[in-house]
């Protein structure tokens, strides 16, 4: 299975990026509004990777209504947008010596497509170090001006959020993706969690976030919001869960990976399975069920993946996207 989004821990030298391609090649899928992409991974209940799925062993379900899936077999066709978005606030002074190999672990993002990456710090604010380039040498210069920051703020949802726009003004069909590297919660950011929520699914960009503390793993469980029902009641539970562990639930949401650490040996840990898992995961993609305009209906979709035939399996997967526009009311839950 072809490798797809983040992968880290990678070789200690950077080779060259690869070239965009041309404007005529051709794309199996594209960032579009009116197409649903969900990374998913399965395992089995020990852990173990299941390779070779087909697309008819995929059961998708979006608010309950089963959906049409595709599983993409050409992603190597498919581009990357990434933005390394990295916070120098509050303790991460303490975090970047764990962080000196970074450079050497962004490369095998995409494995052999093109891609091109930005480099964001933040503290109260974000700040691009880096703009897009598919330069090995700009984005090794940009990184090398990360650094800790005096800073008593974590805007972790003002970094995301500045990190998507970046991507939805990216004149391309490249995939959407950010690399979050910061605390567990968010301290100071003045975005609306439902207006990042909902431009992360309208963008289609994929969060992995690794977290170093003061998170626990045991709080993982209060986090799958769930009981909600209704594009209003799935945003609230979502708003809810960010307040509570913006990292987690940024990478829940999207369809990411989220790893938490506290030593370097949990850092090295966390990243070998981040690694594993990002590099054995099916794209599966559908389109809604289009109302009378065209567009699937506004508002907070719940996504649902079931596998039939592996009951046992344990299933990771983008857990919901936004459709439509966010009107007043909703963009003002908190």
């Amino acid at each position: 299975m072809r490798s797809l989004l983040l992968a880290l821990l990678l070789c200690a030298t950077l080779p060259a990026l690869a070239q965009a391609p041309a404007d005529s090649q051709s794309y199996t899928l594209k960032t579009q509004s009116n197409v649903v992409l969900i990374p998913t991974t399965v395992q089995t209940k020990h852990g173990e990777m299941i390779y070779e799925l087909k697309p008819e062993q995929f059961v998708v379900e979006d608010n309950g209504v089963p959906q049409a899936v595709r599983v993409d077999e050409d992603t190597d066709s498919l581009g990357l947008s990434l933005v390394v978005v990295v916070q120098c606030s509050r303790a991460a002074g303490y975090e970047y010596p764990k962080l000196s190999g970074l450079g050497s672990m962004i490369d095998g993002i995409a494995g052999d497509a093109p891609r091109e990456v930005a480099i964001v710090t933040y503290g109260s604010a974000p700040l691009l170090l880096g703009k897009f380039s598919n330069n090995v040498d700009a984005m090794s210069r940009a990184l090398s001006q990360l650094e800790p920051c005096d800073d008593p703020e974590a805007s972790t949802l003002d970094a995301v959020a500045y990190a998507t726009k970046l991507l939805e003004a990216r004149q391309n069909h490249y995939r959407h993706a950010i690399l979050l590297i910061s605390e567990t919660r968010d301290h100071g950011s003045t975005a609306k969690p439902a207006e990042v929520v909902a431009a992360l699914g309208r963008t289609n960009t994929v969060v992995d976030s690794v977290a170093f503390g003061p998170g626990k793993t045991e709080v993982m469980s209060d986090l799958k919001y769930g009981g909600g029902s209704g594009p209003i009641g799935l945003l609230v539970m979502a708003v809810n869960a960010l307040k509570k562990n913006a990292a987690h639930e940024l990478a829940a949401l999207s369809g990411g990976e989220y790893i938490n650490f506290t030593t370097q040996r949990g850092f090295d840990e966390g990243l070998h399975q981040l690694s594993n898992h990002v590099h054995n995961y099916y794209l599966l993609s559908f389109q809604p069920h289009a109302e009378a305009n065209g567009e699937p209906a506004s508002g907070m979709h719940r996504i649902r993946v079931k596998i039939p035939d592996y009951p046992e399996a344990r299933i990771r997967f983008r857990e919901s996207y936004f459709a439509g526009e966010l009107d007043a009311a909703a963009a003002n839950t908190n």
